[in-house]
């Protein structure tokens, strides 16, 4: 597929005030990106955006928590009615929860659907109409490497990226000659503020597993994605030997992680 010239586009990002979002945010705009970016605190947002703007950037704000239907529908609505398309969604926004499967609660585990599931169920549900109209688009879901392989003491967190990665496989099966591209970003532990926040409720740190890479790493695999659309980005290419070894012996990679885990702990 040729290279595509990405200035003018219009984007919606989820999740823009921090981290992936962030930095994905500041590299588009570079890209001459008309950018709309989403995410619950505002203070961060128009940090964002005054930066943005420094750079010459094109961006508006739209404090929104995508757990809620409406808002992300508002959120669509309101990028199409501004700039008359839309052309790339990028489904971010998400948090963590550290604990047992055994000491989730009901609550916390509808509670992370809700964001990091429903939440770009919800959007790509609002653009897919504008998309179909236009005879083009691009949906980028950012998921994780632990959607492909679970780690112990986020169950429910695992949980929502299979439920990501099984919808955008989905998807992408059945957009196929619409014009429509979906892409999967399978990042590997990041260094942002995502364990910081994370609810920990494990007598595991909440740090990352093993090899950790940087948030400008994964926006810049998600830029390159949207240049030229792939079915599955890996940030941090090793990782597939993960996703390989998994297939081959689960019970190995069980043992591994066992061993990461235990390290982190004593550490």
């Amino acid at each position: 597929m040729s290279h595509r010239d990405l200035q003018n586009r219009v984007l919606i990002i989820t999740g823009a005030s921090a981290g992936i979002g962030r930095e994905t945010a500041l590299l588009f705009a570079r890209e001459r990106c008309r950018l709309v970016l989403a995410a619950r605190r505002q203070d961060r947002l128009e940090s964002l955006l005054a930066e943005i703007k420094s750079l010459g950037g094109e961006a508006v704000s739209l404090p929104i928590d995508v757990s809620d239907q409406d808002q992300v529908e508002h959120l669509v609505r309101a990028t199409a009615e501004r700039f008359g398309r839309l052309d790339i969604l990028v489904n971010n926004a998400g948090y963590g929860l550290f604990a047992t499967v055994e000491d989730t609660t009901v609550g916390e585990l509808q509670s992370i659907f809700a964001t990091n599931f429903a939440g770009p169920f919800y959007a790509i549900k609002a653009a897919l109409p504008i998309m179909r109209r236009q005879r083009y688009g691009h949906i980028i879901n950012v998921s994780s490497i632990a959607g492909k392989r679970a780690f112990p003491f986020s169950g429910a967190y695992c949980a929502t990226k299979f439920a990501m990665n099984g919808l955008t496989e989905s998807l992408r099966t059945e957009l196929m000659g619409s014009g429509i591209d979906v892409s999967l970003v399978l990042p590997i532990g990041t260094n942002t503020e995502f364990f910081a926040v994370a609810k920990n409720k494990s007598a595991r740190p909440a740090k990352p597993l093993g090899i950790v890479q940087s948030a400008q790493q994964v926006a810049e695999a998600i830029v390159k994605c949207a240049k030229n659309p792939k079915a599955e980005v890996l940030p941090y290419p090793p990782s597939r030997v993960l996703i390989l070894l998994n297939s081959i012996s689960p019970r190995l990679v069980d043992w591994v992680g066992a061993k990461l885990v235990h390290r982190s702990q004593r550490k």
